[in-house]
């Protein structure tokens, strides 16, 4: 089969390689019908997770039809149409049965890796290097779906794939985004980058009632999508912008009730000493991230409100500004999406028209093309949103 092989830092290769097999009672092959690149795809992409090897098969976000079956996979049949939620979850441990299944106990062969690294093992995920297991993702024509019994959706109508395609993990990732926030009527919530979870976060934020929500970006495309397709009230550009004091300005001088960071370890913008210090250690790989947009939400937001952590952080970060959290009340809530939570929920507000993901899709290219849709998407060329790939 075709796939795309990460070959090394800002290098990836369509390659012909192996076809998937089953190893497990409880896994499934799937055909993939639509597969995408991500946002966190670029931190593999641009060498900042460790553990990848050349090879490795990229992609995290895919759908396609069953064509094999484990034995014990008694929930689907072979020619059902699934999408793939990114977390690999057994369904039966502790944080399953909580519904935490991005840190399912059973799913990483690496957990002592993972253990290492984090203090705990995390999920299995496709596609994201060897720290959360090694698996083979699915940026491919096939690709192997452990524990198929507990992750995959069956789509039962004939709605397309790119209305459906994102509840693999960036629709439900903003969804999370905004749910911890504990929005209550009339908050006013402000979302740190118009990426597509940044879109979804706007969009989602909204539909659990937020009164306003506030895009922030340096992208003027991403900026006019927030707001005449998420829904933003108000778009700031940090670039034009002082963000801490127009946030003030909008909000009487409180600051939002409720802040999303969904930039993540490679935010681009800061200023003065602080700026140049991240710039050069995470250069030198002595810090994974680059924490400007975590810091400027943490800062900006109304005391006692929530900071929402949905963009993807790798490690270790410098100057973390703990006594603002502590002396202000606020309240850090993150995580790894639990996509199987949201699966049902989300496909019934697809729908029922509430919401139309593929508003983020801006560029659809063949497999073999995946190495130009890498680097459009990086560098933000032709007003790059989403990358949707068809093998």
């Amino acid at each position: 089969m075709r796939a795309n092989c990460w070959t090394g830092r800002n290098s990836v290769e369509v390659r012909t390689v192996p076809d998937p097999k089953i190893l497990n009672s409880r896994d499934a092959i799937v055909r993939i019908s639509s597969t995408a690149i991500c946002g966190s795809d670029l931190h593999l992409y641009d060498g900042y997770i460790p553990t990848m090897r050349r090879g490795d098969i990229l992609g995290h976000e895919f759908m396609g039809e069953v064509v094999e079956l484990g034995h014990d996979v008694y929930n689907l049949q072979v020619g059902d149409r699934v999408v793939v939620p990114f977390p690999i979850a057994c369904g039966a441990c502790n944080a399953c049965n909580r519904q935490q299944f991005s840190v399912c106990e059973n799913s990483n062969p690496n957990a002592g890796l993972a253990e290492a690294m984090f203090g705990q093992p995390t999920a299995g995920i496709y596609g994201y290097s060897h720290l959360t297991g090694g698996f083979a993702g699915g940026q491919a024509q096939y690709a192997r779906v452990p524990f198929a019994d507990v992750g995959p959706l069956k789509i039962e109508s004939d709605v397309p794939d790119e209305r459906v395609l994102f509840l693999s993990d960036i629709l439900p990732t903003g969804y999370m985004g905004a749910e911890m926030c504990d929005i209550s009527p009339g908050d006013v919530v402000a979302v740190w980058g118009a990426g597509s979870v940044g879109q979804f976060a706007i969009a989602s934020a909204l539909l659990l009632g937020a009164e306003k929500v506030i895009a922030i970006d340096r992208f003027n495309y991403r900026l006019r999508m927030a707001s005449e397709r998420a829904g933003a009230a108000h778009t700031l550009n940090y670039e034009h912008e002082d963000i801490h004091q127009a946030l003030l300005e909008l909000t009487g001088g409180r600051g939002p009730d409720a802040c999303i960071d969904a930039v993540g370890m490679e935010a681009h913008h800061g200023t003065g000493l602080i700026h140049a210090y991240d710039r050069i250690k995470q250069a030198t790989r002595a810090e994974t991230e680059r924490p400007h947009a975590l810091r400027q939400a943490i800062r900006s937001c109304r005391s006692g409100g929530v900071v929402s952590v949905i963009g993807v952080y790798g490690g270790l970060m410098d100057k973390f500004p703990i006594g603002t959290v502590m002396n202000r009340g606020l309240s850090i809530r993150s995580g790894q999406c639990h996509v199987q939570r949201y699966l049902r929920p989300l496909m019934a507000r697809i729908e029922a028209g509430e919401i139309d993901p593929s508003f983020v899709i801006t560029h659809r290219l063949p497999l073999d093309e995946a190495p130009a849709g890498y680097e459009t998407f990086k560098h933000k060329r032709d007003d790059c949103v989403k990358v949707v790939l068809s093998p």
